[in-house]
């Protein structure tokens, strides 16, 4: 994967070197969590008197994994049970490059499992659910790792870490240490949900959606993943699903930034289904895609209750999709082109998480990128909404006060796109690498 080593992570309570252990994440109460997913869901067959409702809830308590508990549960006190969520949402899906349990088509499990973190979104709701980001952490980015980690097969407390890649936090202290990092990095309060999901798990929630429809620009060619795409419009569901979600030597540069933003492209589009398609107004589908998360992620205990997925979906559904941001954390190579670290314009990122405003990417940003997806061209034009003219005063005030911001205008060199654009895959075939 990586030649960048991290240092070598230190016990509080030895002084000797520790050796890096697997991140295999522990269990949380199993039966606990099986006992409440059962009775959160009865109240759904309640309220619908369906058959199929109560074979639904006990199917998705049976489903679900053991879960993780991140240490913040307390943030959400007060949360309701039923309806949109009250309030914002703060989510981190972290994608584990492991191939333990993935079967052979991934390489030798036994030879490479490393617990990686490869990918990093954080979903942010906004607190009135009338705009929504996601931001994409690169792999590569050298971060610090707060203390109060454990070694998630001891459970023994770890110490700090400095200019490590983030992609092997998860292997270093677990899912609750990649959360704390991320909230180091961003000076995000808490984020009280996650979930881990691996290889076979992304393609099946992409099966559970039904297939998402993406736009290639030229023809992709990808050996390491075995993708191979014309130019043109493809429906991609299931295991294609996954080699376009991990293809990095296929599009863009080659680079893991060129991989970013190919996921943009695809993420854009499953939100324009999820919207346009009624997804998240119909049960039956809505039923199939909790089966899929339960049974292939590894979630928080905050996360496992259908009910509150429900919540969370509820509180995005009615988002304009020009509302909803895919924000690529700004970030700059190091010398010897190793490593990326986050440029000064990734305060913007950190300031609009923290102050719950709306993201407005630079529409030219992409334009000089050479690792960055491409406008479609059969694709509408986006039309901006009109911004509404404020009145002049008649009479100066005697004080003044500065006004609430309202939106955090990006600057240039932080790329992204939102739900309303079709872009496309900038494609490279083995010529080009």
């Amino acid at each position: 994967m990586s030649d960048h080593e991290p240092r070598t992570p230190a016990r509080r309570d030895d002084a000797s070197p520790a050796i890096v252990r697997h991140g295999r994440l522990r269990s949380n109460g199993a039966w606990a969590t099986v006992t409440k997913v059962a009775a959160s869901a009865l109240a759904v067959v309640l309220a619908s008197g369906s058959a199929v409702a109560a074979y639904a809830a006990f199917d998705l308590a049976a489903t679900a994994k053991p879960t993780v508990s991140l240490g913040n549960e307390s943030s959400l006190e007060g949360v309701p049970n039923v309806g949109a969520i009250d309030g914002g949402v703060n989510l981190l899906i972290i994608g584990s490059d492991s191939r333990a349990g993935q079967g052979d088509g991934f390489g030798d499990p036994d030879q490479e499992t490393a617990v990686l973190n490869d990918v990093n979104l954080l979903l942010h709701i906004s607190e009135d659910h009338s705009h929504v980001e996601v931001v994409s952490f690169p792999r590569d980015m050298l971060v610090d790792v707060p203390a109060g980690c454990t070694d998630p097969d001891t459970n023994e407390e770890l110490w700090e870490q400095y200019d490590v890649k983030i992609n092997t936090v998860l292997e270093y202290g677990g899912m609750p240490c990649v959360v704390k990092t991320v909230e180091n990095l961003t000076g995000v309060s808490a984020i009280p949900f996650a979930g881990v999901v691996q290889f076979m798990g992304a393609a099946a929630i992409s099966e559970a959606v039904g297939g998402v429809e993406v736009c290639v620009a030229e023809p992709i060619e990808d050996v390491h993943t075995d993708l191979y795409l014309d130019a043109g419009t493809h429906e991609l569901k299931g295991l294609e699903a996954l080699q376009f979600l991990r293809t990095r030597y296929g599009v863009g540069d080659g680079s893991d930034l060129g991989r970013i933003s190919n996921q943009q492209v695809f993420m854009s589009a499953l939100a324009r289904k999820l919207q346009s398609g009624g997804t998240l107004g119909d049960p039956l589908k809505l039923y199939s895609i909790a089966k899929a998360a339960l049974q292939n992620m590894q979630l928080s205990s905050t996360l496992v209750d259908p009910t509150m997925m429900v919540s969370i979906a509820m509180a995005a559904k009615d988002v304009d999709l020009s509302k909803i941001a895919f924000v690529q954390y700004p970030t700059a190579y190091e010398a010897d082109f190793g490593a990326v670290i986050p440029t000064d314009s990734a305060e913007a990122v950190n300031l609009a998480l923290q102050q719950d405003l709306p993201m407005t990417l630079d529409p030219n940003a992409l334009d000089e990128n050479s690792f960055a997806s491409v406008a479609d061209p059969n694709a509408a034009p986006v039309t901006e909404e009109p911004t509404a003219e404020v009145p002049t005063e008649t009479e100066a005030p005697t004080e003044t006060t500065a006004p609430e911001p309202t939106q955090q205008a990006l600057p240039s060199d932080v790329t992204g796109q939102t739900a309303a654009e079709t872009r496309c895959s900038a494609g490279r075939t083995l010529a080009d690498q």
